[in-house]
């Protein structure tokens, strides 16, 4: 992984909030030059052959950002391209060899729960991302898990970094760190922002009020 000014920071692509694809290339600059923990290029209606050629745009963006890109579900794909990192769901990850597991210098999974979370860290996962936290439109009808649901899933993780994910805000930042989890991960907000940065940034703030007891 890239040396990321923004650690906490997880970004979980989805190109459908554009009109056309050179728009969502660009706000993958954007984000990429904010220099997150990493950037889940997800879309998984996309065909392989589609979502390969996609993968490889972004991480040619990526590359010259210094910004490491997460391959979503597709192994064969992070291999063809080269890129290191993976991001598997764990009925998928389960179907892989150690071997192949071990072939990635980073590897995540999503986890729902504490069981999940003791899976993904049984098949070496680096991360894992845990949610939908709090309401949010991207799960509409499924209520959220909640803070107390984070908390129980980040303390099986430990030492595993943990991701929120779901609903999150600035505002919320410091919640989330409460309970445990090492960053948050964010979609709609990260696509939407016209400066990721400056997203970015008010998360770190937040979070550092929180770190030195004035929240």
């Amino acid at each position: 992984m890239c040396t990321c000014s923004n650690p906490k920071i997880l970004v979980i692509t989805s190109r459908k909030r554009f009109e056309g694809e050179a728009d969502f290339l660009k706000q993958i600059e954007k984000i990429a030059a904010a220099k997150p923990f990493g950037i889940v290029l997800r879309e998984k209606d996309l065909p392989v052959k589609e979502y390969s050629e996609l993968a490889r745009q972004v991480r040619d963006i990526c590359r010259s950002a210094d910004t490491s890109l997460i391959v979503h579900s597709h192994p064969a794909v992070a291999r063809e391209l080269g890129i290191p990192a993976l991001h598997m769901p764990l009925d998928a990850l389960e179907k892989m060899s150690s071997e192949e597991r071990k072939e990635f210098e980073v590897l995540g999974a999503s986890c729902h729960s504490v069981e999940d979370v003791l899976r993904a860290k049984a098949y070496g996962c680096d991360y894992v991302t845990a949610g939908h936290v709090y309401a949010t439109d991207c799960k509409p009808g499924l209520p959220p898990r909640g803070a107390d649901f984070l908390a129980e899933v980040c303390g099986p993780a430990a030492p595993m970094p943990v991701f929120a994910l779901g609903g999150l805000t600035p505002a919320r930042a410091p919640e989330v760190r409460r309970a445990g989890a090492a960053g948050f991960a964010m979609m709609s907000s990260a696509m939407d922002a016209e400066n990721p940065a400056e997203l970015f940034r008010k998360y770190s703030e937040s979070d550092s009020f929180s770190e030195q007891g004035m929240i």
